[in-house]
């Protein structure tokens, strides 16, 4: 028989009868499918590429040009119910999902809602902040150093002697093994030592950051708190600057003009040494009964003084050409005096009505 007169019926998958049935299979299994991932398997065994219509439409390229365009239209048709029927079910099964979903996920708006009142900073945070703001604003700039500190940094490098009591077990907390030679530090000069051996002066830093000491907990301590502390480093350094500046520092976050002493005392890591204390700013120091100031008419704030030759030694500086100053204050105990609170537990309770109480900004 020549290919002039090869009948294309005579190509079994070709054939109306077989066509029709391969309609049938998909029609059915499209009609079974209950979900879109079910129609999804019977789009690949109906439909797909593997699928006997496509199969059979491979079939076409075989035949003899004048057989080839009825079994395309036999073909195409078949396909072509196939794929109406297909579109026709996915949009059953996803408009039965999308009320589906309607039901499953709705939302009573009528229903009462939970609140979730808005928190609030802390105002040690903020405190700390408005401190460390003043520095930068003279053109100091902001240090940190780790919490897990070195004793020698806490100590020897700050003129700590082998047999200074901040050593003993009962002031400072140290990690273990006790011979590894690290402490929780137990105030944030290490800092400045760590700071002026990485840069040359003139220095002029400010380091707010936690701290640790074995205080029981009660009004006036806590085992841990904040100090902010101050190091300058320059040619011509003297008392009155340190005085100058701390002077400046007390007017700036009180808001008004305060009246500030120095009162000597001694710290390892200065000389001279001083305590700066401010005029009360409750009785304005009239009152011999001033529960704030005791009855003094000054309030303890801060410590300060010149940097130890040592200190400055110790890190590479020579004391013959640089002198510095160095002052260190509690920040809680700022925040006692300037907002009046009156016990440092209400500060560690992280109830949020202490920070809104207060006036600290969200």
């Amino acid at each position: 028989m020549s290919t002039k007169d090869y009948d294309p019926v005579e190509v079994a998958v070709l054939s109306e009868d077989t066509l029709a049935g391969y309609v049938a299979q998909a029609l059915a299994a499209f009609a079974a499918a209950d979900s879109l991932e079910a129609l999804k398997q019977a789009r690949l065994d109906h439909a797909g590429d593997r699928s006997p219509l496509a199969l059979a439409n491979r079939e076409i390229g075989a035949l003899p040009p004048a057989a080839k365009a009825e079994a395309g239209k036999r073909v195409g048709k078949a396909r072509g119910q196939v794929n109406k029927a297909l579109a026709g079910r996915q949009a059953e099964l996803e408009a039965e999902r999308d009320a589906r979903v309607l039901v499953e996920e709705s939302v009573d708006v009528t229903l009462p809602a939970e609140h979730r009142p808005a928190g609030a900073r802390h105002p040690l945070s903020t405190v700390s902040e408005r401190m460390a703001d003043i520095f930068v604003a003279m053109g100091w700039e902001v240090a940190e150093g780790p919490e897990v500190e070195a004793d020698w940094f806490n100590f020897d490098a700050l003129n700590f002697g082998p047999d200074h009591p901040a050593r003993q077990m009962q002031d400072t907390f140290f990690a273990d093994p006790v011979d590894a030679g690290l402490v929780l530090r137990t105030h944030t000069s290490p800092v400045q030592a760590r700071t002026m051996l990485d840069r040359e002066p003139p220095i002029y830093v400010v380091v707010p950051g936690r701290v640790f000491r074995t205080d029981e907990l009660d009004a006036t301590h806590t085992p841990v708190f904040s100090q902010i502390e101050g190091l300058a480093v320059d040619k011509g350094l003297t008392m009155a600057h340190l005085k100058g500046t701390l002077q400046h520092f007390a007017s700036t976050l009180i808001g008004r003009e305060v009246t500030t002493r120095l009162r000597p005392a001694f710290f390892p890591f200065t000389e001279p040494s001083a305590e700066l204390d401010l005029r009360c700013f409750v009785c304005d120091g009239k009152s011999d009964d001033c529960r704030t100031c005791g009855g003094t008419g000054w309030i303890e704030w801060l410590g300060c003084g010149m940097v130890n030759p040592n200190v400055l030694r110790a890190a590479g500086i020579d004391p013959d050409v640089y002198t510095g100053f160095a002052f260190g204050a509690g920040i809680e105990r700022a925040l006692m005096f300037r907002n009046g609170v009156e016990d440092m537990r209400d500060m560690i309770e992280g109830d949020v009505r202490f920070s809104l109480h207060y006036g600290m900004e969200a």
